[in-house]
């Protein structure tokens, strides 16, 4: 009798494993398919000088460039409602676009930074970005905590970085930048916990837990992007 309750425990435990290591596993594939559709339509705007002036001028946007600009920030605002709403394919189609817009926003770092430093930085950011996600998935400590504690030093990034266009302060500027790293980093750990956390609540029904991946692949896009975009600051060399 115990013998047999052995193994049916063995084999719940495989289950949820194997259940786990396939969820997490269309979490990361989701959100390095929207890095990679992000990286191709930033490099292909910028090396497109005809489509690249469509949204840029030489005094900064055009009024499409603002639009693809702000776009994300509607998207991610509609995306909830999408998430509990809409179809998969709705959700999907939300991600990509998102991916994709996020591109035509970066296209100018390709102007702005040498491709060898977007490289490094980008390399440099994918192994802090692995080690920091491992850590979220596989610490026995509860980081929940950390939670409310990082939005708001995400929210405080949003409101400095918009006094600082103003005063356009070079130290406020890489401050802002060191802090951003530091708050991303801190969500890349927590993020990736909160989404194991999620499978053992209970995810197991098919089509939520399908939008749930993606939900959590554009968690840790958006935590990769920003992570990104402030060691460039840093470390990125300009043309």
């Amino acid at each position: 009798m115990f013998e047999n309750e052995k193994v049916v425990s063995y084999s719940s435990e495989k289950l949820i494993d194997e259940g786990l290591r396939n969820y997490m596993l269309k979490i990361y594939n989701y959100m390095a398919g929207g890095l990679t559709t992000t990286a191709i339509v930033a490099w292909f705007i910028a090396s497109s000088p005809a489509i690249l002036k469509l949204f840029f001028t030489p005094h900064g946007y055009s009024l499409l460039g603002w639009l693809a600009l702000f776009s994300p920030l509607i998207i991610i605002f509609a995306f909830g409602s999408v998430m509990s709403r809409g179809t998969l394919k709705q959700v999907q189609a939300m991600f990509w676009g998102y991916s994709a817009l996020m591109g035509i926003s970066l296209a100018p770092i390709f102007l702005a930074y040498t491709g060898a430093s977007i490289a490094r930085v980008f390399l440099i950011t994918a192994a802090m970005f692995g080690t920091l996600s491992l850590y979220g998935y596989t610490t026995k400590k509860d980081i929940s905590g950390w939670g409310s504690f990082l939005i708001m030093g995400v929210i405080g990034l949003v409101i400095a970085s918009i006094v600082n266009i103003f005063l356009k302060s070079t130290g406020l500027y890489y401050a802002l930048s060191y802090l951003t790293v530091f708050i991303f980093a801190g969500l890349t750990a927590y993020d990736t916990q909160k989404l194991r956390s999620l499978y053992f609540a209970g995810v197991r029904n098919e089509d939520f837990g399908a939008r749930l991946a993606i939900s959590g692949a554009l968690s840790l896009y958006l935590d990769f992007i920003n992570m990104f975009m402030a060691l460039l600051r840093l470390m990125g060399d300009r043309r």
